[in-house]
């Protein structure tokens, strides 16, 4: 509701002009889509119900308060002390605003000469009204019985067509003059396209940011890493998936001193190898940023580390001491403990302490934090003193410490602070009956890190059998996320009162049980690392799933067509089931009908439209319009039903 990119302030203002009041809360409205309305309103098949002036809006409110009240979206009456609600979408067509607003009127006036072009339709979608105006007349459309004309125009799109129709349809399409036509979604979708042209790629090279997201022909991909646009090559140097020798030449060829610190930082952070020429020029660059990302490369050869080490630049003498320090001789090193800047010296001590026992007295003197207690070899004296009188920070620390003796460690089980009780109660080195005498404070429903010592063990049966039956749901979830697991581990888990244990198991051990599957399946639909989990396991069980085409769980309705007994007549069914999921996976299913694709191109769910534009059979008359929309088009252009040729043709239009 409202016009392209309105803020929700922009369009309570815009309703409140029109007499109007939104009606909390804002939401996706069970009914038809807004484009599917105004299709129907200005399709050419229904008349007009009246028709006014253009710039008489006075006449135009009470014509549609009129019709709006003989249609029984408003009270006779009109506004009261409880009018009636309906929803309203304005905005401009055909390309405007998505969504439907509840609203209701405010006042005694009407709509019209404040929303220009709107529809209003009934809460049930029942009943529409659309007002446009053009060529010097406002006119005003009901349209009853909605439903049944959009099952009739799905049916009627559907209906198969003659070759010799489907050619005069495309030709209608690139016949129209290039200025109507959204060109430039085209060259979006066409940069994906799987059968565009090495021609067309450079084209787009500079017309299209996409197609660098795509993997490039040696010739293009040539041209984007010599490009003079400097935010182009970066982009190239970022996406593509270059070799050792082509990250490196970028690097060594790039002048510009900021592209350059942005490749040197992507190859750091995704810790790609360079040529030890690249490496070199890195590491003495002028610039301190970037010999600070030559400090991280992966495969920095030892001269240069120590050189780095060496750097007139503090923060580059800093970070290069891990790096360098297995390589310093023993005099380097103390020359190094003794640097009088303490960014240079405190690193130092950290490393060097990783050897040696770390004191108190160096530790308070040096004014070292919880970051040594965490990472150092403690001297006892310094153990004692944090047991006794450090704060809750640097006791964390110390229990976090794998080096901190076991005996000692443990006499921060019954520690104040809930911090510390839970990094005690995750060290690799106790046993579970100590593990379980640590009280921790567990949210089932915070995200937590795993503790990484238990995937080395993963290949441990024993101990995978030892931590399975841990009191700590962390050390169970490690457990859970091994590929393969003991029969007894897997069918204990399956059991797990932790439900994230058993989510773990199903996505990532090839022994999760089918019962179990089937069960987190109720509750889970797949997340961004395991899509489609438990669902695409290779356990999961596929029989005798129709017997949840009724099942109240939506979840579980969705998994009716995965059983191979499911019938194309319960595709059709479910595509009409009141929860998005299960027409989601409807719409995926290539036994649902070209009319049954039309119709869930008319869905209230955008996640449902975007399902239903890739299926193979999209009735030709919508992917028409889709193409026409430069909001679908790029989407739309790589349909399977477009052929080659009117792809070629496509292109061609792009040439213009």
């Amino acid at each position: 509701m409202g016009p392209v990119g309105a803020t929700r302030n922009e369009t309570e203002e815009l309703l409140r002009r029109a007499g109007l009041e939104a009606v909390a809360p804002w939401r996706t409205e069970p009914v038809l889509s807004v484009r599917a309305a105004w299709r129907t309103v200005t399709g050419g098949g229904v008349p007009p119900s009246a028709e006014v002036p253009a710039g008489r809006p006075a006449e135009a409110d009470a014509a549609w308060n009129r019709l709006a009240a003989e249609a029984g979206i408003l009270d006779a009456a009109g506004p009261g002390p409880h009018p009636a609600v309906f929803l309203v979408q304005a905005g401009g067509r055909p390309h405007g605003p998505r969504m439907w607003t509840r609203v209701r009127l405010a006042s005694g006036a009407g709509p019209t000469g404040a929303l220009g072009d709107f529809v209003t339709l009934s809460l049930d979608g029942g009943t529409l009204i659309g007002v446009v105006t053009e060529n010097g007349t406002t006119r005003l459309t009901v349209v009853d019985d909605v439903p049944a004309r959009i099952r009739a125009a799905a049916e009627a799109d559907a209906a198969p067509r003659s070759a010799r129709e489907q050619a005069a349809a495309w030709d209608a399409l690139l016949g129209t003059p290039p200025r109507h036509l959204p060109l430039d979604a085209w060259a979006t979708g066409l940069a994906v396209h799987r059968d565009a042209p090495e021609a067309l790629l450079l084209q787009l090279l500079e017309r299209d940011p996409y197609l660098l997201y795509r993997r490039l022909p040696p010739a293009v991909l040539a041209a984007a890493l010599t490009h003079p646009d400097r935010k182009l090559r970066q982009d190239a140097f970022e996406q593509q998936p270059l070799t050792r020798e082509q990250r490196s030449g970028m690097i060594l060829a790039e002048t510009d001193e900021r592209t350059r610190w942005v490749l040197a930082l992507l190859a750091a952070d995704r810790r790609d190898e360079l040529t030890e020429e690249a490496c070199e020029r890195l590491a003495t660059d002028p610039s301190t940023r970037i010999r600070l990302e030559a400090v991280r490369l992966t495969g920095l050869p030892v001269p240069l580390a120590l050189r780095l080490a060496e750097d007139p630049e503090p923060t580059v003498r800093s970070f290069a001491l891990l790096r360098a320090w297995a390589h310093l001789d023993d005099a380097t090193r103390r020359s190094v403990l003794e640097d009088p800047r303490p960014e240079v010296r405190r690193p130092a001590l950290l490393l060097h302490h990783r050897e040696h026992p770390l004191p108190q007295a160096v530790f308070a003197s040096e004014a070292l934090d919880a970051d040594a207690l965490r990472s150092c070899l403690l001297a006892d004296d310094l153990i004692d003193h944090v047991l006794r009188d450090g704060d809750p920070s640097q006791r964390a620390a110390l229990a976090d410490n794998p080096r901190t003796p076991t005996g000692r460690a443990l006499r921060l089980t019954h520690d104040p602070d809930p911090h510390v009780r839970w990094n005690l109660a995750l060290r690799a080195d106790l046993t579970e009956e100590q593990r379980a005498a640590v009280e921790i404070d567990f949210d089932p429903a915070v995200h937590h890190f795993l503790p990484l010592w238990i995937f080395d063990l993963h290949d441990d049966p024993e101990a995978m059998r030892r931590l399975a039956g841990s009191a700590h749901p962390l050390v169970r979830r490690g457990v859970a996320r091994a590929r393969r697991l003991p029969p007894d581990v897997v069918e204990r888990l399956a059991r797990d009162e932790d439900r994230v244990v058993q989510l773990f198991l199903a996505e990532s051990c090839d022994d999760a049980p089918a019962e179990m599957l089937l069960r987190v399946a109720q509750w889970w639909t797949g997340s961004l690392s395991t899509p489609d989990r438990p669902r695409s396991h290779p356990n999961f069980p596929r029989e005798g799933l129709r017997r949840f085409a009724d099942h109240p769980e939506h979840r579980l309705r969705r998994l009716a067509l995965d059983d191979p007994a499911s019938t194309p007549g319960l595709v059709e069914r479910l595509a009409r089931d009141p929860h998005e999921l299960v027409r989601i996976r409807a719409a995926e299913d290539p036994r649902l009908s070209a009319a049954g694709v039309a119709l869930l191109l008319d869905d209230p769910s955008g996640a449902v439209r975007k399902a239903a534009r890739r299926h193979p059979r999209l009735p030709l008359r919508r992917l028409l319009d889709l193409l026409r929309d430069p909001r679908t088009a790029a989407g739309a252009v790589s349909h399977p039903a477009i052929p080659e040729e009117v792809v070629r043709r496509m292109i061609g239009l792009l040439d213009r």
